[in-house]
Protein backbone atom coordinates (compact mmCIF):
# COMPACT_ATOMS: atom_id res chain seq x y z
CA UNK A 1 0.00 0.00 0.00
CA UNK A 2 3.00 2.15 0.99
CA UNK A 3 4.71 1.43 -2.35
CA UNK A 4 1.53 2.77 -4.73
CA UNK A 5 1.19 5.99 -2.48
CA UNK A 6 5.21 6.35 -2.72
CA UNK A 7 5.33 6.27 -6.68
CA UNK A 8 2.54 9.19 -6.75
CA UNK A 9 4.13 11.36 -4.70
CA UNK A 10 7.41 12.36 -7.44
CA UNK A 11 5.12 12.77 -10.27
CA UNK A 12 2.57 14.97 -8.33
CA UNK A 13 5.29 17.26 -6.91
CA UNK A 14 6.83 17.08 -10.45
CA UNK A 15 3.42 17.97 -12.22
CA UNK A 16 3.04 20.84 -9.45
CA UNK A 17 6.47 22.02 -10.43
CA UNK A 18 5.50 22.28 -13.53
CA UNK A 19 2.50 24.07 -13.45
CA UNK A 20 4.09 26.86 -11.37
CA UNK A 21 6.69 27.15 -13.62
CA UNK A 22 4.36 27.65 -16.80
CA UNK A 23 2.52 30.07 -14.57
CA UNK A 24 5.92 31.96 -14.14
CA UNK A 25 6.95 31.74 -17.66
CA UNK A 26 5.96 33.59 -20.37
CA UNK A 27 7.21 34.77 -23.64
CA UNK A 28 7.50 38.39 -24.97
CA UNK A 29 7.88 39.84 -28.23
CA UNK A 30 9.71 42.51 -28.94
CA UNK A 31 9.97 44.22 -31.89
CA UNK A 32 13.32 47.12 -32.26
CA UNK A 33 12.85 49.65 -35.24
CA UNK A 34 15.85 49.17 -37.58
CA UNK A 35 14.64 51.65 -40.20
CA UNK A 36 12.89 50.91 -43.50
CA UNK A 37 14.73 49.19 -45.95
CA UNK A 38 12.40 50.66 -48.54
CA UNK A 39 11.86 48.54 -51.90
CA UNK A 40 15.48 48.76 -53.54
CA UNK A 41 15.14 45.45 -55.23
CA UNK A 42 18.84 45.23 -56.99
CA UNK A 43 19.69 45.42 -53.67
CA UNK A 44 18.41 42.50 -52.12
CA UNK A 45 19.57 40.55 -54.76
CA UNK A 46 23.60 41.45 -54.39
CA UNK A 47 23.97 38.63 -52.33
CA UNK A 48 26.16 35.89 -54.00
CA UNK A 49 27.46 37.90 -56.78
CA UNK A 50 30.65 38.63 -58.11
CA UNK A 51 31.89 42.01 -58.08
CA UNK A 52 31.45 42.02 -61.69
CA UNK A 53 28.14 40.86 -62.03
CA UNK A 54 27.39 44.18 -59.34
CA UNK A 55 29.19 46.44 -61.11
CA UNK A 56 27.38 45.27 -64.35
CA UNK A 57 24.08 45.64 -62.72
CA UNK A 58 24.25 48.82 -60.63
CA UNK A 59 27.16 50.33 -62.49
CA UNK A 60 30.70 51.57 -60.70
CA UNK A 61 30.72 52.60 -57.51
CA UNK A 62 30.57 56.07 -56.02
CA UNK A 63 33.38 55.09 -53.92
CA UNK A 64 35.22 51.56 -52.49
CA UNK A 65 37.19 50.89 -49.29
CA UNK A 66 39.40 48.32 -48.24
CA UNK A 67 40.10 45.64 -48.27
CA UNK A 68 40.74 44.84 -44.69
CA UNK A 69 42.01 42.26 -42.78
CA UNK A 70 41.73 38.41 -43.14
CA UNK A 71 39.23 37.19 -44.99
CA UNK A 72 39.63 40.42 -47.37
CA UNK A 73 36.39 42.53 -46.69
CA UNK A 74 35.69 45.38 -49.02
CA UNK A 75 33.06 47.87 -49.08
CA UNK A 76 31.80 49.80 -52.37
CA UNK A 77 29.24 52.70 -51.96
CA UNK A 78 26.25 53.89 -53.76
CA UNK A 79 24.08 56.52 -53.41
CA UNK A 80 21.70 54.71 -51.12
CA UNK A 81 23.34 51.83 -50.00
CA UNK A 82 26.77 50.46 -49.17
CA UNK A 83 27.70 46.68 -50.74
CA UNK A 84 30.28 44.23 -48.90
CA UNK A 85 32.66 41.92 -50.47
CA UNK A 86 34.32 39.31 -48.81
CA UNK A 87 36.70 38.91 -51.49
CA UNK A 88 35.37 38.98 -55.01
CA UNK A 89 32.00 37.91 -53.35
CA UNK A 90 28.89 40.25 -52.36
CA UNK A 91 28.52 38.95 -48.36
CA UNK A 92 25.54 41.89 -47.71
CA UNK A 93 23.67 45.51 -49.17
CA UNK A 94 23.04 48.23 -45.94
CA UNK A 95 21.39 50.90 -46.68
CA UNK A 96 22.64 54.59 -45.46
CA UNK A 97 20.60 56.06 -42.64
CA UNK A 98 19.26 59.36 -43.15
CA UNK A 99 21.30 61.84 -40.18
CA UNK A 100 18.78 64.68 -41.01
Amino acid sequence: MFSKFRSRKPSLFVGAALFAFALCARAETIEVPVGSQGNDAPVKEMRGLKKEDVSALLGDPIGIQGPVGEPAITRWEYPGFYVYFERNVALHTVKKHNNG
